[in-house]
């Protein structure tokens, strides 16, 4: 096993993305064809993304098991499931998907006003909708990780869409708290949000990447519309 100073830009997406450009105290190890990298508060989570064969990650995990305790085990579906089965004391917790893209998003239809980086003065406005309309968010204004906001007014000049740049690293921009009101959701205002901060996160960078939950099919739909593609993934963690 050897300990590893940085990870390859053109590593895999999600080991670059959870080192979170080994800027804020992430360690990172390989062992034959694995390597995995830890990094606290990754999205609201102490991550441990790992990629390899089953038995080469499997050696791997039960060698830095004891520098990674309370990180959660990240991992295509099958890695974990086959972690899980090798590594004692190891749990699945959840299944979710990876979505990246690399190139920027067709914009869909106009919106008027457009879609716009909101001031400081605006993320009161944020707080607000996401606390009515999706409070489970892990992106907040203020939040570690979270760099800026976007949204999308109305005529009225009432915010009814938003959406984050959160814990992005210099390949790769990261979409998070992506929320429309209620009532004006089917309007294609989630999607005309998305395409913007895609447009805006792609400069400079390799890929554009968000997480979705598995189950949320209207919105894997809008991100697949949006040029994203998915890559289950799944989460697991020491019992």
């Amino acid at each position: 096993m050897i300990t590893l100073n940085r990870i390859a830009p053109d590593d895999d997406p999600l080991l670059l993305w959870t080192a979170q450009d080994m800027a804020t105290g992430a360690r990172a190890w390989a062992l034959g064809d694995a390597a995995a990298v830890a990094c606290r508060d990754v999205c609201r989570r102490d991550r441990l993304a790992l990629r390899g064969s089953p038995p080469d990650a499997a050696e791997l995990l039960r060698r830095i098991r004891g520098q990674v305790a309370g990180f959660h085990p990240v991992a295509d579906v099958a890695l974990i499931d086959a972690l899980v089965e090798r590594v004692d004391g190891l749990a699945p917790v959840a299944r979710f998907g990876w979505m990246d893209t690399t190139g920027p998003a067709p914009l869909p239809a106009r919106a008027d006003p457009a879609p716009r980086w909101l001031t400081d003065a605006e993320l009161p406005e944020v707080a607000a909708l996401l606390d009515a309309e999706h409070p489970g968010s892990w992106a907040r204004p203020g939040g570690s990780g979270v760099r800026r906001w976007a949204g999308l007014r109305d005529a009225a000049g009432v915010v009814q869409a938003v959406a984050a740049d959160a814990w992005s690293v210099p390949e790769i921009g990261f979409v998070a708290g992506v929320a429309t009101r209620v009532r004006a959701r089917g309007r294609g205002l989630g999607a005309t949000l998305c395409a913007f901060l895609t447009g805006e996160l792609i400069t400079g960078r390799s890929r554009v990447a968000l997480l979705v939950d598995r189950d949320n099919g209207a919105a894997i739909r809008t991100y697949e519309k949006l040029g994203y593609r998915m890559r289950p993934i799944a989460a697991a963690r020491f019992s």
